[in-house]
């Protein structure tokens, strides 16, 4: 496979089925997980797909699939839509289009007492949820200890369940494909359907999976039409919790998972102990371990978000946040409004001047990363 084509060098080519995504990507071992090709077929109830029992897309009835071609072109592997994306969103390297850059956290004890840095993602999703910008929110909660799973919340009690980070792999898009096929009109025969109950979702999520539902945006085609509002984790990769005991990479620190309270990236990977004891772990040792889907990936700052967030650049107790869009400005200013939220304090403007800059450089710095581990990826792969 060509891995540079772009929309206008694939027009003349036929129309690629879930069997190329099968061959080219999934096959290849770059399937992100992401969800969002079984999303797009459970959403428009072709059903054709599914996740099996190790996450990855798979075939329910082969007969079932039409062809048509969206699985494909979602993918955030292929690259079908990528330039259109990139113009839709001013995209300019290293980091995406941005218009301010600042350390913030939530101004709730309870909430910064379990969330992984500053608490921003949960109160601002609180936030918008009170105030009717949203429905409800696609995000991950605690399942048994460090296990996560997929779920729509939709009160502020299950926004805050789902408090925290996780560097796992998590479908969240195939969680939005059934919600909307359960509960929102998209065929001619939608009235045998529950009423609509979600209309407007906001979605936290790795690169791979905001990616997924910008191709969707891009292609206007369901359920991203109700994917109001995104959150963009930054992430240098995710990795499936049993390769941490499998290659033993746990007990080469002497510490056993039952141990790990915590886990959370900044400049290095930080495992938080029952204990209070914090471990930090050079980002290359984490590469061992992550998936290959992340190794090719050359986004770290989710370019593509209304509002990017994560602990580099920002101290203890702080989120860094990149505000992307106009609808990430208003929905941060209405959350500082509230006061749900708040900015570093006892900044002067010169000390919040020299923070911006030292967020962005340290950003650009792990973006610059990533995207040569990509590159470098993609080479190998295609030699």
């Amino acid at each position: 496979m060509n891995w540079e084509k772009n929309g206008k060098d694939m027009k003349d080519d036929r129309i690629r089925s879930f069997d190329n995504l099968l061959s080219e990507v999934i096959s290849a071992g770059i399937c992100g997980k992401c969800g969002g090709c079984v999303s797009v077929c459970s959403a428009n109830m072709i059903n054709a797909l599914k996740l099996d029992e190790n996450g990855f897309p798979a075939y329910v009835r082969k007969e079932l699939c039409l062809e048509c071609g969206l699985c494909y072109m979602t993918c955030p592997q292929t690259h079908i839509v990528r330039d259109e994306v990139k113009s839709r969103f001013d995209w300019k390297p290293p980091i995406g289009n941005y218009t301010d850059v600042v350390s913030a956290r939530s101004t709730d004890s309870d909430v910064r007492g379990v969330a992984t840095d500053g608490g921003v993602v949960t109160s601002l999703l609180i936030h918008m949820l009170e105030a009717g910008h949203i429905d409800g929110a696609v995000v991950s909660t605690s399942r048994d200890g460090l296990t996560r799973v997929a779920t729509v919340a939709t009160s502020q009690e299950e926004i805050l369940q789902a408090a925290g980070s996780h560097f796992g792999e998590l479908p969240h898009l195939e969680e939005v494909g059934d919600r909307y096929t359960n509960y929102v009109s998209v065929i001619k025969y939608a009235s045998r359907t529950n009423p609509v109950k979600l209309k407007k979702l906001a979605v936290v999520g790795t690169p791979c999976q905001i990616t997924a539902i910008r191709n969707m945006q891009a292609l206007a085609i369901v359920p991203s039409d109700i994917m109001t509002f995104t959150i963009g984790l930054f992430c240098m990769q995710c990795f499936e919790m049993n390769h941490l005991m499998e290659k033993e990479f746990l007990s080469h620190w002497n510490v056993s998972l039952d141990d790990v309270s915590r886990m959370n990236i900044k400049e290095d990977f930080i495992l938080t102990l029952n204990s209070g004891i914090k471990i930090h772990i050079p980002m290359k040792e984490i590469e061992e371990i992550a998936r290959p889907a992340c190794l090719r990936c050359e986004y770290f700052a989710n370019d593509y978000a209304d509002v990017s967030v994560g602990g580099l650049g920002s101290p203890e107790s702080f989120t860094t946040v990149m505000i992307r869009t106009i609808r990430g400005r208003m929905m941060i200013a209405g959350a500082l409004a509230k006061k749900s939220i708040e900015l570093r304090p006892g900044r002067t403007d010169e000390e919040r001047k020299a923070d911006r800059q030292g967020m962005i450089s340290l950003i650009e710095e792990y973006a610059a990363r990533k995207m040569a581990r990509g590159k470098l990826f993609t080479e190998k792969v295609r030699s």
